[in-house]
């Protein structure tokens, strides 16, 4: 539960002159709907910034709430975005005014983000830590996350751009075989003989037990797919040659 906001600067600087105010501004405004739970705190900080800009307001009051938004979240390249934005509909001059008081609050430097996180940042499951155990059937950089490892094993594995695993089959006496659900990016399946398919988010792949196969990214975007592994008896990868680079190649 987030923590409740408590707010006193109504009744200490208008408490003795207009009381009336300083309840509504304290119990009503702060009190109720900053405490309202049907959006969260950050969301109230951007609105309320937006919202003072829009306004023309760049005094104290707009400072606080920029200061309160770094407070609750909101990160220097988010306000940046977001004043960057806001400025299209509300002017140009608005804009400066707002992005120097920002300025001085987001003050610390902060590294850029890399393309492995801005990818992160699109996509709802984890990327988790590189695909050591698994890297010599792989061609490029994979990574792998665990989702459950309890009944049914899933997990989260994303490819860098060009990234791929080698032909292979999911050996199985009865049963077994793996289901693909595609989370992010872009990426393609291909069985033994047929067409590659083109994976994207929602595509869902069922592999049937002893049929050869490759998944991996598309040769230019990252990639990420749940991995289902089905139960079944006597199951076992069975890991293969690699996928032809010049026809993987020509997919782009």
């Amino acid at each position: 539960m987030a923590k409740k906001i408590v707010q006193t600067a109504g009744r200490t600087q208008l408490g003795d002159f207009a009381p009336m105010f300083a309840h509504l501004n304290d119990d009503v405004l702060f009190g109720e709907v900053w405490n309202e739970e049907a959006i969260s705190t950050k969301q109230r900080c951007i609105i309320t910034v937006v919202a003072l800009m829009a306004s023309g307001i760049t005094d104290s009051s707009l400072s606080y709430h920029l200061q309160n938004a770094k407070k609750n979240g909101v990160t220097k390249e988010e306000i940046a975005a977001i004043i960057t934005h806001a400025t299209m509909y509300v002017g140009w001059p608005k804009g400066w005014a707002v992005f120097r008081l920002a300025k001085e609050i987001w003050t610390e430097e902060t590294p850029a983000l890399t393309e492995k996180d801005r990818y992160q940042n699109t996509i709802f499951f984890p990327i988790g830590p590189t695909n050591d155990g698994f890297a010599q059937y792989f061609d490029g950089q994979s990574y792998l996350a665990p989702v459950s490892t309890e009944q049914i094993g899933i997990y989260n594995v994303t490819f860098e751009p060009g990234c791929r695993n080698h032909w292979h089959i999911h050996r199985a006496e009865q049963g077994g075989g793996q289901m693909l659900i595609c989370v992010g990016g872009r990426g393609y399946y291909q069985e033994w003989g047929k067409e590659p398919v083109e994976m994207t988010p929602g595509t869902v792949i069922n592999i049937p037990a002893n049929v050869k196969h490759w998944h991996g990214a598309a040769p230019t975007e990252w990639f990420s797919h749940l991995s289902v592994e089905i139960p079944g008896e006597q199951a076992a990868a069975e890991w293969l040659e690699p996928v032809d680079p010049e026809f993987y190649n020509a997919l782009a």
